[in-house]
């Protein structure tokens, strides 16, 4: 069996969205092993990989991952997430930090404790000691330019926000 780790309702998610008819749960306990991320426990992934979950502050329950290599190279998916502590230790020292930034900083322009803005993602690089940071989840009513900007101002080091298909070596 493959194994897929979530958040503790995993199973459930992925059986609503499999199920071939609207309003049924399909049961795929034969083919997969659903498993809920156990905080701070480095799980082998890969040649040479492990893997770190770490709870965010995002309804529903979400998780951010660090992701390090047998040299030491890391690199942390912040996941969905508003500003918290969590998400500054999970990415303390990343080579590469990905960081959801959904909104511009303007507190009128999103709602609170779900997403960060690029501000935050900047003032989370920086923090954390970050060498670089890549921005994603940047919806198409957000500004990218602005959401860039924003990370910019508040990280000295590299900002660039990813697009669909586009690779990068750690």
């Amino acid at each position: 069996k493959a194994v897929v780790r979530g958040p503790s309702d995993a199973a459930l998610r992925i059986g609503n969205a499999s199920a071939e008819i609207g309003g049924e749960t399909d049961d795929w306990s034969d083919v997969i092993d659903s498993q809920v991320w156990v905080e701070n426990t480095p799980i082998p992934f890969g040649p040479g990989l492990t893997v770190e979950a770490r709870r965010m502050f995002h309804p529903p329950e979400s998780y951010g991952l660090r992701i390090t290599a047998a040299d030491g190279r890391v690199f942390v998916y912040t996941g969905d997430t508003a500003m918290c502590d969590a998400v500054v230790e999970l990415s303390r020292g990343a080579d590469v930090l990905m960081a959801e930034a959904s909104w511009t900083h303007d507190p009128a322009n999103r709602p609170p404790g779900i997403h960060l803005s690029g501000t935050e993602a900047g003032e989370i690089a920086t923090r954390a000691g970050a060498k670089e940071l890549l921005l994603t989840h940047i919806p198409p009513w957000t500004s990218r330019e602005d959401v860039i900007a924003e990370a910019k101002a508040a990280f000295s080091g590299p900002v660039h926000a990813v697009s669909p298909g586009e690779t990068f070596d750690l």
